[in-house]
């Protein structure tokens, strides 16, 4: 299964290289996301692999009320769009509301449903017509509460909404217990089955959902030394791509920094996991 994002000339899926959506957990402001993307970029040349930049404007599920979401949808998209002029770059988001999906459609080329929504009909069907009609592709992820296969209700809506197979579907770890993520990489493979391309959210997979006091209140925490791991796993299960965060300095990051890598850590295991993925899938 392949699935292309035509206007620029990127594939995801059977024999295409390791699809790439990398960039911050939220927009802080635009010159943070300039220079991430920028650096990003030019990893991603280097080692010529298809690159999309992904920045939140919103990060609407959060512990904590005083917890930073980012600047909203309006300057969010603004700053997106600038990203994506300056640097000449595909961008994901996420969205949460049915009205966002139009204008969010209008600037990423990668529409991204998060996995506590994934379920919800009438987002993903309003996700399904703008991403389609706007020329994109949807980045689903896979809920905490569900099992692998349930993502066939997922793309049969999105199928009949659109009319079109557009969806690329991201494991990110399943509940277990309190406070705490692990990652079955058998669900990797069993996604594919259903015909869709299939992502791993390494950054998020290492959460620790509010496992962390945080002033008066709670927040998530993360190991951020076990993204390489998870990462690498899933390529070697057969993901087709990596979802990965970074910041210039996560312990400064706005939010989610545990988990989150330095950006100066990106070009060395990006590396490994193309050098991996090769590996894998070069022929006999």
């Amino acid at each position: 299964m392949q699935l292309a994002l035509r206007n620029w000339d990127l594939s995801i899926g059977s024999g295409q290289p390791l699809f790439c959506i990398l960039g911050l957990n939220v927009l802080e402001d635009l010159g943070l996301a300039l220079e991430t993307a920028r650096e990003l970029k030019q990893v991603a040349a280097q080692l010529d692999l298809p690159f999309v930049f992904k920045a939140s404007f919103d990060k609407a599920n959060r512990s904590s009320f005083k917890s930073f979401r980012g600047p909203g949808l309006n300057e969010g998209l603004k700053i997106l769009a600038e990203v994506k002029a300056r640097e000449n770059l595909p961008i994901a988001t996420d969205l949460h509301e049915v009205e966002q999906a139009a204008p969010v459609a209008a600037v990423a080329d990668l529409v991204q449903i998060p996995a506590f929504l994934c379920r919800q009909t009438d987002l993903v069907v309003a996700a399904a017509k703008a991403t389609a009609e706007a020329g994109g592709l949807l980045h689903i992820k896979k809920a905490q509460f569900l099992a692998p296969l349930d993502c066939h209700s997922i793309l049969r809506k999105v199928e009949e909404a659109a009319g079109k197979d557009l969806v690329i579907l991201c494991e990110r770890g399943t509940s277990f217990g309190y406070n705490n993520l692990v990652v079955d990489m058998l669900s990797i493979p069993a996604m594919k089955q259903l015909g869709a391309p299939v992502t791993i959210d390494a950054t998020h997979a290492v959460q620790l959902p509010g496992a962390r006091a945080d002033g008066d209140g709670v927040s998530s925490g993360g190991r951020r030394e076990g993204v390489a791991v998870i990462a690498a796993s899933a390529v070697a299960a057969g993901a087709d791509g990596v979802f990965l965060e970074f910041h210039p300095d996560p312990e400064k990051a706005k939010c989610d920094g545990p988990s989150c890598l330095p950006l100066s850590a990106a070009k060395d295991l990006l590396g490994r996991l193309k050098a991996l993925h090769g590996t894998l899938n070069s022929a006999p």
